[in-house]
């Protein structure tokens, strides 16, 4: 009887002791992620040992109803996605070379990746020619194509073709077709999804970068930076109709809600063109002042009323009164910010900053930053998904 309930005493002192450890390994595992400086890797499930692996496990993309932010990240080859809820990394997914541009589905049911094998050039880079590119090798045409993630199961489920060099693309209204930019040809393609085929290419300005779909449906932009112009294309004629010329390298464009005006970014010409719909005429232009401001990604708020503009070495974020066509006030952020998306209910933004490999959250009243993202190697495009009805 004595041995008996002595080892029955060492089996509940046993218990105590793991369950201790679990707890505290619980508890170093919530400081860990409350840290800043946590990386996209340190996010991820480990399973080194039995208890590690029962006491921090993420939940899986799937799992996740809330909005969710899904970043392309250039240098890793891979896309973080990160549960907005709270600012959390759920997983890192790689895609393939060069992710770049992202779009998502109008129904929320796939987010689309421009995926290049294509040699990185450019202001950072050295350009086209340049002894970085030499020694990066020839462009890997195989890569070429758009990445297709399930957004349900949070995967990468196939790839679509996407003529060479896909940069940029945008989706049409009705989600049947892609837009695509093909910066070393020239074109922007046109990929109908549901043959999953090319359906046609169109020529353009050198080295085409941004492209738009007017809400309306109607027009598609693509920005071209050697040549400083903007491509406008007539989606229901399928040709290109306009011409425009802008300040040096256009990058990114977008839409009002209302399709009666498009902004388009200069990076090197420092400056935001505003355009009349649907005459195509550029109405009014903006030179931002500061330093190193170049003008990149841009986003628009839900209800129209500003227009939010990253400016790459300049470091910052701009916001734009689309009433007075004036910048009203600009966001700390990180090193050449590019991307920037506005949450639904226009609270929110974040900003996709290259060189820090993180994500900026920025409270769009304030233009005050809240916080850092640890994501990949140099973080590129954003987009956001609203969370489950």
């Amino acid at each position: 009887m004595k041995k008996l309930t002595y080892r029955l005493s060492l089996l509940a002192w046993l218990a105590a002791c793991s369950h201790s450890e679990k707890v505290a390994s619980v508890d170093a595992g919530a400081s860990a992620e409350s840290k800043p400086s946590a990386s996209a890797e340190d996010a991820q499930p480990r399973a080194e040992t039995a208890d590690a692996a029962s006491a921090v496990v993420p939940e899986p993309p799937a799992a996740v109803k809330g909005p969710k932010l899904y970043v392309t990240n250039e240098a890793s080859g891979d896309v973080t996605i990160i549960d907005i809820s709270k600012n959390k990394v759920l997983a890192t997914l790689p895609v393939g070379k060069r992710p770049r541009g992202i779009q998502k589905a109008p129904d929320g049911s796939a987010v689309y990746v421009a995926l290049s094998g294509s040699v990185p050039n450019g202001p950072e880079r050295g350009e086209k020619g340049g002894k970085e590119e030499k020694d990066a090798g020839a462009a890997d045409k195989s890569a070429d194509g758009i990445g297709i993630i399930d957004t349900k199961t949070g995967t990468l489920v196939g790839k679509l073709p996407s003529g060479s060099d896909p940069e940029q693309m945008a989706v049409s209204v009705d989600g049947s077709h892609l837009y695509i930019s093909n910066e070393d040809v020239a074109e922007m393609s046109v990929v109908e999804l549901s043959s999953k085929k090319i359906e046609a290419s169109y020529k353009v300005g050198e080295e085409p970068e941004g492209v738009g779909v007017s809400p309306d449906g109607k027009w598609v932009y693509v920005t071209c930076e050697a040549t400083s112009t903007v491509h406008v294309f007539d989606v229901k004629a399928k040709k290109m109709v306009a011409k425009l010329a802008v300040p040096g390298r256009p990058r990114g464009v977008a839409f009002l809600p209302d399709s009666l005006r498009a902004y388009i970014t200069s990076e090197t010409g420092g400056a935001i063109s505003v355009v009349s719909l649907p005459e195509h005429k550029v109405i009014k232009t903006l030179k931002p002042e500061g330093e190193n401001v170049r003008p990149m990604g841009i986003a628009v708020a839900p209800d129209g009323k500003r227009v939010y503009v990253t400016t790459g070495h300049g470091g910052t974020v701009l916001a734009i009164d689309t009433k007075k066509n004036e910048v009203v006030s600009k966001a700390e952020v990180g090193k050449r910010p590019w991307g920037v998306v506005v949450t639904p209910d226009g609270k929110t933004l974040y900003v996709a900053n290259g060189p820090s490999d993180d994500v900026s959250v920025v409270d769009a009243e304030t233009m005050k930053e809240k916080e850092r993202i640890k994501v990949g190697k140099k973080p590129w495009g954003v987009v956001l998904l609203p969370g489950e009805e």
